[in-house]
């Protein structure tokens, strides 16, 4: 089982930056698919980005492609996701999550452990 915790969330104006940071209890957190998804108000939870077991492989949303960045480092049990040129649209509760499958997963039913998620307010 991992725990995850996220961080890094915030305020930021339009066209500003910031970067999630999502860390992992456990000694096996390069066995696990990672991912980050978001949550706005009234809306349902949709995937964001995912990353492979060795950080090789990479998927995004067409919203986020070219302005986010999913990365991760092993040793440090650590996912992050570097969020540039953000948009109001991406206000939302970000969440990662922890796959122990062995390929990239679009759905958060892919998906077997959950973070408590972190606040993206962007203004205009």
């Amino acid at each position: 089982q991992v725990q995850l915790v996220e961080s890094g969330g915030g305020l930021v104006q339009a066209g500003g930056s910031l970067r999630l940071s999502c860390a992992a209890s456990g000694r096996t957190f390069s066995s696990y698919v990672m991912g980050w998804f978001r949550q706005a108000l009234g809306k349902e939870r949709e995937f964001v980005a995912t990353i492979g077991r060795n950080g090789g492989d990479t998927h995004y949303a067409d919203s986020v492609k070219g302005r986010f960045t999913i990365s991760r480092d092993n040793a440090k049990n650590t996912v992050y996701l570097q969020m540039n040129s953000l948009e109001p649209e991406d206000t939302a509760v970000y969440y990662c999550a922890a796959d122990r499958g062995l390929w990239l997963g679009l759905s958060r039913h892919n998906y077997d452990y959950w973070g408590q998620g972190t606040q993206v307010t962007v203004s205009s």
